[in-house]
């Protein structure tokens, strides 16, 4: 996959975005989510899980740090960093743990867990544009989209 940017003019774009994501995705991936409070980080989460065919409550792992969802391809771990304070932390929490051959890891603020999480596999930028979001996907050895 190339560099790709994707205009979302709403919520139903960014879960077919997360749907069609989940296609390319793989167990033993992991994937940084970044963009500012509200950008639709979680949202994409959602349309992720939905095309794995979970149906229950996506919650954004804001205080919890990491949701786990046990899915049939594979175990989801959404993680969601915004409230650490230090990367240290997940060094305590076991994170190397989690990123295993069977489970695909999604991170958001994935900035906040540097040096103690892994590069990602895909990044995903998430920012407003207008009346809707622009989502910029890359593979980290590539450059950013240009719009």
């Amino acid at each position: 996959m190339m560099s790709q940017t994707i205009y979302l003019a709403d919520e139903t774009d960014t879960l077919a975005l997360g749907a069609s994501l989940a296609e390319l995705f793989r167990p033993g991936q992991s994937v940084h989510l970044e963009g500012h409070l509200g950008a639709g980080k979680t949202t994409l989460v959602r349309g992720i899980l939905r095309a794995y065919g979970f149906t229950g409550t996506v919650k954004s792992p804001t205080y919890t740090l990491v949701e786990e969802y046990e899915l049939q391809q594979l175990t989801l771990y959404h993680f969601d960093l915004y409230r650490l304070d230090d990367p240290e932390e997940l060094e305590w929490m076991g994170i190397r743990d989690y990123f295993r051959t069977d489970s695909l890891c999604l991170i958001e603020w994935p900035e906040r867990g540097l040096g103690c999480i892994p590069l990602p596999d895909f990044c995903i930028h998430l920012q407003s544009q207008g009346e809707g979001r622009q989502a910029d996907i890359r593979r980290p050895d590539q450059e950013p989209a240009v719009a």
